[in-house]
């Protein structure tokens, strides 16, 4: 088990606000939790934990989009919070995904509750629309995203540094059967959340693909993923040039039919 220095509380803080104000404006997607996981590591000192937390996260937020109000549970939260869990509690990032999941729940209505409250400023975003007073505007969206990414550097600190040693307390005040359940349902997440993605993106013609990646990931010995990652790039880039080249077709075929529509 390790502590965390104030330090590192520090700059996981600086970290949660950037990519809390990146995921509020979705510009950069740098809160996925496979980067937010990533990063929390290199703060800690120990990147490896932090690929295997955020990547273990990040499948089982794979299939989980906000759509419009309805927001899944925070990603930032759950992706620092299991790096941090499984670094100073030295438990299994599987049974780590479940202790963090209180801490996204935490934020999600935090989030929430701000969607509701910043209705507030409409009134007055509307009227500086009309004037077409772009400061006005400008000053309510500096002031909401303040308050989004102070919000964020608030319950980051109180989690990683203020409330460590309790922690550490539950994780190992713990009964064997309970950490067991936390690793068992740890280990079932990111099965669900890559479900959830393939009922999203799964396609009838994109079935071979499935079979091929299933195949060469289950039965090929590989050290590492970079080879099955190469050769789904390499599926990707023929599919897109197939159906690129399709389109295209489609297109003339269009063209030549109106050119003779007139039955000449």
């Amino acid at each position: 088990m390790h502590s965390i220095t104030l330090m590192q509380a520090l700059l996981l803080t600086l970290m949660a606000i950037i990519v809390g104000v990146d995921f509020w404006l979705e510009a950069f997607f740098l809160f996925r939790p496979i980067i937010v996981g990533t990063l929390t590591g290199l703060i800690l000192g120990d990147v490896h934990t932090g690929l295997i937390a955020g990547g273990l996260t990040e499948l089982a937020f794979a299939g989980l989009t906000p759509a419009g109000g309805t927001q899944p549970p925070n990603p930032i939260l759950a992706g620092l919070m299991t790096t941090v869990i499984a670094f100073t509690t030295g438990a299994d990032p599987k049974t780590a995904i479940g202790l963090a999941l209180p801490f996204s729940f935490l934020m999600q209505y935090i989030i929430l509750f701000y969607y509701s409250s910043f209705s507030f400023f409409m009134t007055k975003a509307d009227k500086y629309a009309e004037e077409a007073n772009v400061k006005g505007l400008a000053k309510i969206n500096i002031l909401t995203t303040s308050i989004v990414a102070l919000s964020y550097g608030i319950i980051v600190f109180l989690s990683v540094y203020v409330a460590q040693d309790l922690m550490k307390t539950v994780v190992q005040s713990m009964p064997a059967w309970l950490a067991h359940g936390f690793e068992v349902a740890g280990g079932i997440l990111p099965a669900v959340g890559f479900g959830m993605l393939l009922r999203v993106m799964m396609k009838a013609e994109y079935t071979p693909y499935f079979i091929i990646g299933f195949f060469i990931a289950s039965f090929l010995p590989f050290s590492n993923l970079l080879p099955i990652a190469v050769i789904g790039a390499a599926l990707a880039l023929y599919e897109y040039f197939r159906t690129k080249d399709q389109y295209l077709l489609n297109n003339v075929v269009a063209t030549k039919g109106d050119e003779y529509s007139d039955g000449i």
